[in-house]
């Protein structure tokens, strides 16, 4: 007769299996989406880097879009726990300019703006992946604004610079920037231009020197 808690632990066994399954899965989505891009990124090849059956992409994930959505959220959550981190200290614009172009070089040496890339370059052949894809952008609009908002809070150019308005064309501005230079492999061209936003925001600081303060409500 078996022993009263082996049914449980047997239950618990096959989770972790599941949950190792699919992290494995995930791991070589993101690696094949890296060295293959979107169009390489079969369920065969995935698989295949994992070291697991085909078939269990379909069962774990639905399909082959799914799998590398989830591969996006891997990479995007990772990214988020990172910079979250770099921003929690910065108190001064330059201070948030330095962060910006650190998070640019680690998305370029890690190679997670491919797979960003390489997604929203499926988005246009995949009906549904590009709305999915976007939804995905959306933190990032609001963590640019917290961001923006903490260091620039009180300046008087605040109110003449909705944060939101701000942080959409920084975001915009920073997907650009990373999608040419994953084409061209030009990272200094983009680093200059870090440096030339941060001669600018120097300049911003110079001049609120001499603005009216802001008007508290």
């Amino acid at each position: 007769m078996a022993k009263s808690g082996s049914p449980s632990k047997v239950a618990t066994a096959r989770t972790e299996r599941s949950a190792n399954t699919r992290q494995a899965l995930v791991d070589a989505a993101i690696e094949t989406l890296k060295e293959h891009g979107f169009a390489g990124a079969s369920a065969r090849t995935i698989s295949e880097r994992a070291g697991l059956n085909q078939g269990l992409v379909f069962y774990h994930f639905g399909s082959v879009a799914n799998l590398l959505l989830a591969a996006l959220d891997a990479v995007s959550d990772d990214r988020m726990i990172r910079f979250s981190a770099a921003v929690e200290n910065v108190t001064s614009p330059n201070e948030l300019m330095d962060v910006a172009a650190q998070i640019f070089r680690e998305d370029l040496d890690t190679g997670h703006v491919t797979v960003l890339v390489e997604m929203i370059a499926g988005a246009s052949s995949t009906p549904g992946l590009g709305a999915e894809v976007a939804t995905r952008i959306g933190p990032w609009f609001t963590f640019t604004k917290d961001a923006i908002d903490k260091t620039f809070g009180d300046s008087p150019f605040a109110s003449l610079l909705p944060a939101e308005d701000v942080a959409y064309t920084i975001v915009a501005l920073f997907l650009g920037l990373e999608m040419l230079t994953h084409l061209d492999g030009d990272r200094e061209r983009a680093l200059t231009i870090f440096g030339r936003a941060q001669q600018l925001v120097t300049m911003l600081g110079a001049f609120s020197a001499f603005a009216p303060p802001k008007e508290k409500p």
